[in-house]
């Protein structure tokens, strides 16, 4: 009846939702019913497909108790979950995800997924989700069902369980939340079962939260025994290791009859009666009829005597005898299948049987255990037997294995034994023979030659033995194609090499013996002569002792004599050569030979290499010592080093470094600074070299030598005019020298002087001579002011009386005097001496004559001097 009112809602849901919403093809899905109980959580699955395939929700809602309103057309009831696309921006998928109890868990494109944490019981009911897309809209009922308490779970059990047979349970609860995880946990008669339980294969739970289904489920596989028939098992809910609630379900075990088998008495002598007797004790299902069956030796008895009664069976044996021992079980079958007893053995006495022997292994090889063992039935068994060798007892031996550690030829034969028991003693039946094998013995090699021998002769050899068993059937030879075989047993080695290996032969039957190397004792020339240095121990430094050493592998005979050569000359005899102090000199290729009586060996060549540090560098100039400048010059640094040098340096005639590292210096162009002397300085691992200079001469090429003419005469005309100018100058600064004296003991007036010179007429013929006239200065005033500050006092650096104890000059008694004179020729620049003579005055000298001293005159007279 809940289950016709659960689809009514749901189909009464989808017409109103229908009814109301402008569009019919909404597709929701979710699970139909979903479970919680109070305090739990519950989450809701949700997918949807909005009518237009682009559309995007533009409002959710979650009512609880929701109706239609039909004066309003719209849906009334409590909303617990209301959330509207932001304004800013419409594209936005930002929701208030949470709010209140309920959290979105969806999207705007087809994800509708719902939260509710925690869910109260009054919850049950219908919910109503409310979504828009623009105009469409739609109202979907979803149906919870919450109960006050958790609820129980269930327990899925296959319809038959048989015993062996691996089972599974499952134990389901309609109910997955996540954030309140539960855990399924299971129970064989209140003991927990884990993964490593006996019996038990796998323990496997899941959580599934699909949009049909939620629920959680764990699996139980084991195989159950016949005992766990009737067993609880349980399943219990768990959350936060609190039980919620669980389930119980009893195991019906199906297995076959469970049978006790005895026998009275288990040992029985021979003519005697035994009861055996067979019970069922269990059986799921139970037994249909009595039938138990027996059987021996794994086989179905027959024609015997049998008692059934009810769940028992009794099997009777009369006058026992020793075909009658062995083991016996019984059987019974249910519709499961048959049951079988455990096996119980019937032992019944007796004298020991006629005997035999088995001997393992035979044939024996010799050396090997052997083992023999004496055959007798007997019940109980024999306690003592007697062995025989070729009918001989063997003393001390009474067990039923003989056993001989390590055979030999001597324990071949027969043999025999004879087995006793508590109620007597057996017979011999037959006997045994022992056969011994061995390989051949005395096995031994024998030269058939002339001794010594040579290098190249040949060499026959027999193989020789005293006894074998079985007989003698090839012979080997080592090593292998040494020679040629003429007969079994004989070889012949032609031409017999120095280094041959010892030889040995072996005969065989089905196994071989060895005879004991023969050596040949072959007498060449010495081998493998080599030169060994003995010092120093890592490379050879001009300077150092060396001690070379001549060796070789073998000679015979050992008596030899050594010999040095070097480049194929002898140098000594003896088995060293020394260097006291080595030199590059001695660097070459050494051998050293070794003989003896049969001949003589020659060592190869071994190269003596001294390392000495660069020595006779040497600059060579290429394409001469004197080349013209444009051109090209290579410079190369010719040495004798060992190791070749690494490193060159190179410098000028002063000593600079030109920071070239290579073996060649190239100058290109030349210039005439490049000439001078060069040297260079070699670097190896064992030190460095220099070279003596070599001078490298550039000349000048015609065009720069006409150049330089040009440039020198030039230069040499400049002088020239300069010392002319010079000479001029310096006498013009001598005679204003001779004047600044005479000015300087004159009075100290101002004067001025003005020459007024009497103008020419330039002569109408011929050039005029160079500083005859100078238009210039003509009408010209030549002058000179000369001003003596007045001063009472002297110079400060003057040497004489202080001015205060000089008498003051009278200036009454002064006389003035003028002196004019002419212009001596030669004082003015660029007047030659052919000139007319002037007449005219040119400067003028104010003397002052007086009593008493003349006042110093300050040696720093300002004066001003101008001329044309």
């Amino acid at each position: 009846m809940r289950v016709h009112y659960l689809w009514l809602l749901l189909i009464l849901g989808h017409v109103a939702s229908a009814r109301y919403s402008s569009a019919n093809d909404w597709t929701v899905d979710h699970p139909q019913t979903l479970f919680a109980w109070e305090g739990a959580c519950i989450r809701i699955p949700c997918k949807y497909k909005t009518p237009l395939p682009k559309a995007r929700l533009d409002n959710i809602l979650l009512f609880q108790n929701y109706e239609f309103d039909k004066a309003t057309k719209k849906f009334t009831g409590t909303v617990l979950y209301n959330a509207t696309k932001t304004e800013k921006d419409p594209e936005s998928e930002l929701y208030l995800s949470k709010q209140g109890r309920v959290t979105f868990l969806g999207n705007r494109i087809d994800n509708c997924t719902l939260k509710i944490h925690p869910i109260r019981a009054n919850d049950s009911g219908n919910l109503g989700l409310r979504m828009t897309a623009g105009t469409e809209r739609w109202m979907e009922p979803i149906h919870l069902n919450v109960s006050e308490k958790p609820f129980q779970p269930y327990i899925q059990m296959p319809s038959e369980i048989r015993e062996s047979q691996s089972v599974t349970l499952t134990c389901g609860l309609n109910f997955s939340c996540f954030g309140y995880d539960i855990l399924l946990k299971w129970f064989l008669e209140d003991s927990e079962i884990t993964s490593i339980t006996s019996s038990v294969t796998s323990i496997t739970s899941s959580v599934t939260s699909s949009i049909k289904n939620v629920y959680t489920e764990s699996k139980l596989t084991f195989q159950p025994k016949w005992t766990d028939h009737g067993k609880s098992v349980k399943c219990q809910v768990q959350h936060s290791s609190k039980v919620l609630s669980e389930c119980t379900v009893h195991l019906d075990v199906k297995y076959t009859p469970k049978l006790e088998i005895k026998v009275n008495p288990t040992e029985v002598e021979k003519n005697n009666s035994v009861t055996m007797t067979c019970r069922v004790n269990s059986s799921n299902p139970k037994l249909r009829t009595v039938a138990v069956s027996w059987f021996k030796d794994g086989r179905p008895l027959e024609d015997q005597e049998l008692e059934q009664e009810q769940q028992m069976s009794k099997l009777i044996l009369h006058s026992v005898t020793k075909d009658m021992r062995g083991k016996y079980r019984c059987q019974a079958s249910n519709d499961i299948g048959p049951g079988e007893s455990e096996e119980v053995e019937l032992t019944v006495h007796y004298a020991p049987e006629p005997s035999r022997v088995h001997i393992y292994p035979s044939p024996a090889e010799e050396g090997q255990s052997v083992e023999l063992i004496c055959e007798s039935l007997a019940s109980p068994s024999a306690t003592n037997y007697t062995w025989y060798h070729n009918r001989k007892p063997i003393p001390g031996d009474t067990q039923e294995k003989l056993r001989i550690p390590k055979v030999s030829p001597w324990h071949a034969g027969n043999y025999s034994c004879l087995a006793e028991n508590r109620l007597g003693h057996g017979k011999i039946d037959q006997e045994a023979k022992l056969d011994v094998h061995y390989a051949p013995k005395a096995v031994t090699t024998v030269i058939q030659s002339f001794t010594p021998i040579l290098e190249g002769d040949s060499v026959t050899l027999v193989c020789r033995y005293n006894s074998s068993n079985p007989d003698v059937t090839s012979y080997r030879w080592n090593p292998q194609g040494s020679g040629s075989v003429l007969k079994p047993g004989v070889l012949r080695i032609q031409k017999v090499t120095w280094d041959s290996m010892p030889v040995s032969c072996a005969a065989c039957n089905h196994k071989c013996s060895w005879a004991l190397p023969v050596i040949l004792n072959v007498h060449y020339a010495p081998r493998d002569v080599k030169v060994l240095k003995v010092s120093p121990a890592s490379e050879i430094r001009a300077g150092q002792r060396v001690l070379l050493q001549c060796d070789f592998a073998e000679s015979n005979p050992a008596e030899v004599r050594f010999f040095w050569k070097k480049n194929g000359s002898l140098v000594q005899e003896g088995r060293y050569l020394s260097f006291g102090s080595v030199s590059p000199e001695d660097s070459g290729n050494y051998n050293c030979m070794v003989n003896n009586s049969i001949g003589e060996t020659l060592s190869q060549a071994w190269n003596l290499q001294v390392l000495y540090a660069p020595r006779r560098l040497r600059v060579s100039i290429s394409p001469g010592d004197h080349v013209m400048e444009g051109k090209k010059a290579t410079l190369s640094c010719e040495s004798d080093a060992n190791p070749p040098i690494s490193q060159y340096t190179w410098f000028d005639s002063s000593g600079q470094d030109l920071h070239s590292s290579g073996q060649k210096l190239r100058l290109e162009p030349l210039e005439v600074q490049h000439t001078g002397s060069y040297r260079c300085k070699g670097t190896n691992g064992i030190g460095t070299g220099e070279s003596p200079p070599s001078t490298l001469t550039v000349y000048y090429s015609p065009e720069t030598i006409g150049k330089r003419v040009a440039l020198g005469l030039g230069f040499c005309l400049t002088i020239f005019i300069l010392a002319i100018w010079g000479m001029k100058i310096q006498k013009k600064w001598k005679q204003n020298r001779s004047q600044q004296g005479l000015q300087e003991n004159s009075s100290g007036q101002s004067f001025f002087v003005r020459n007024k010179k009497a103008r020419r007429t330039p002569l109408s013929e011929g050039p005029q001579s160079q500083g005859c006239y100078n238009p210039a200065m003509d009408d010209t005033v030549s002058y000179a002011i000369l001003r003596f500050p007045e001063s009472d006092t002297h110079n400060a650096g003057d040497a004489g009386t202080p001015a205060t104890q000089a008498p003051p000059p009278n200036n009454s008694d002064t006389v003035t005097y003028s002196v004019i004179q002419k212009r001596p020729m030669g004082d003015y620049e660029n007047v030659n001496p052919s000139c007319p003579e002037d007449e005219s005055i040119h400067y003028s000298e104010l003397v002052q004559f007086g009593a008493g001293k003349r006042p110093q005159a300050k040696e720093d007279v300002d004066y001003v001097t101008l001329k044309h």
